[in-house]
């Protein structure tokens, strides 16, 4: 079985991104999950002769479908459009782009995190600013430099 080499970030020692931008950065995400969510609402009423699709196979699959929203982000260019406006980029602890298995840990915990709380407020008490979920899976968000507009 073949694998897949690991990608590195060309650079790599950035700082860790405050908790406000991170919360920015989710507000903007929650914006497209929440579209993503419609149009899977859309499709599912379609197939389901009209009538609103509810219950727990429909909660997993935008459950599966949200994982699947971050993770492509995630592994192929490490920023969500939230963090990508907001300049923030999450890697592996050493610069590296995530694997498919951290970013499904990373989504996973972030549940936890959100849900306490505590996990995203630990940013403020962190020496690092490392919430729960990157501690978790071994991975952390940075504050990239600002684009130059050229």
């Amino acid at each position: 079985m073949a694998t897949s080499a690991k990608r590195r970030f060309k650079a790599h020692n950035y700082a860790n991104a405050s908790l406000v931008k991170r919360v920015m950065a989710m507000v903007y995400d929650s914006l497209l999950v929440l579209a993503v969510w419609m149009l899977v609402g859309y499709i599912a009423i379609a197939f389901n002769d009209g009538q609103a699709v509810k219950g727990p196979w429909f909660n997993s699959l935008l459950f599966v479908v949200t994982y699947g929203f971050f993770a492509l982000f995630w592994v192929r260019s490490g920023q969500t459009l939230g963090m990508l406006a907001w300049c923030l980029r999450v890697e592996d602890n050493d610069g590296y782009v995530l694997t498919l298995k951290q970013a499904l840990v990373r989504y996973l915990s972030a549940y936890i995190a959100l849900g306490s709380g505590v996990g995203y407020l630990w940013i403020i008490f962190s020496k690092d600013k490392l919430a729960w979920h990157d501690s978790w899976s071994n991975s952390r968000i940075v504050q990239l430099p600002k684009r130059s507009k050229t």
